[in-house]
């Protein structure tokens, strides 16, 4: 079957939308760290059951050491550091700014996989990325336009909140997390060498993600919110959907998507989450479809037809 991982990239994108709502339900209920942490635990869930009924293990044993060290790496890299620096630049710039930087993943991914794994890039390939990220990019701005703002969320305490502070931080941090996505698919894709099952290379990266995670929450002394998020039904409730999309379903299929394809070409093809959410507010949120959002999804998709080619 061709273009495989063309078509892996698409469905991760489009489980990241599922995910994305789902996680903003959760996060405005019990807070974006929380759900973090959960989100992984959950996922680990998922991915241990499915590994009993389809190879009678709870861990991916079969998994060479090398491939449990790139993959461990990924997830500290990706889901840790990538995902902390993204959720505090959402506190200090928003989610608008934040996303537009992190449209610089794609090429951050291209240029890490031609120093690290000498995967070239095609002209028509790097116009279809430059057509897809920069219709990504169009519509990210649109908040800049006529389209209404969302209201700020309630102000919650936060242990680096007197270090951070300020625009110039919160781009810096943006930019850290997108080479914490971009860093991430490279080591995955270096740690598949060997490993041809995207759900067990997850469960390691997931593994490593909650390691990671509960070195923070130790450190700033978290866990009472996690113990308390135990109570809210609808966030918990909220939180397994998008567990099940994300870290779960979503990033599995990114892992097959920069296995069988350029991480650059990959990387593309699954920023399209914030065009694809663009029906998702009109339909559950109400908001207007503008022009300019409409304009940015066809360049979006004119990219995504030419890297199908």
């Amino acid at each position: 079957m061709t273009h495989v991982g063309e078509i892996a990239a698409l469905a991760t994108a489009l489980c990241w939308t599922v995910s994305a709502v789902s996680f903003q339900s959760a996060s405005m209920r019990i807070g974006s760290l929380v759900v973090n942490w959960l989100r992984l635990v959950f996922a680990l869930v998922f991915l241990t059951a499915l590994g009993l009924v389809t190879q009678g293990q709870w861990l991916p044993t079969q998994a060479p050491a090398a491939a449990w060290g790139w993959l461990a790496l990924s997830g500290l890299v990706g889901f840790v550091i990538g995902d902390l620096a993204l959720f505090r630049a959402f506190v200090l710039i928003g989610a608008r700014l934040s996303m537009l930087v992190m449209c610089l993943a794609p090429p951050m991914t291209a240029m890490l996989g031609w120093i690290f794994l000498g995967e070239q890039l095609s002209l028509v390939q790097v116009c279809g990325m430059s057509l897809t990220i920069g219709g990504v990019a169009w519509t990210v701005l649109e908040r800049d336009g006529k389209a209404p703002a969302p209201a700020p969320l309630p102000p919650r305490p936060d242990p680096g909140r007197a270090v951070l502070q300020g625009r110039a931080a919160g781009v810096i941090l943006a930019a850290v997390g997108a080479l914490g996505q971009a860093g991430g698919l490279i080591l995955s894709k270096q740690g598949m060498v060997g490993l041809e099952d995207p759900f067990a290379a997850t469960q390691i990266r997931v593994l490593a993600g909650i390691a990671g995670f509960s070195v923070l929450f130790f450190a700033a002394r978290w866990w009472p919110r996690v113990v308390a998020a135990r109570r809210d039904g609808r966030a918990l409730a909220a939180t397994t959907a998008g567990s099940f999309f994300g870290p779960f379903l979503g990033v599995s299929l990114s892992l097959l998507a920069v296995h069988r394809t350029q991480a650059g070409v990959a990387a593309a093809l699954m920023s399209i989450v914030p065009v694809l959410m663009i029906p998702v507010a009109a339909v559950l949120f109400r908001e207007r479809v503008t022009p300019r959002a409409i304009l940015g999804t066809i360049l979006a998709v004119a990219g995504v037809m030419v890297l199908f080619r």
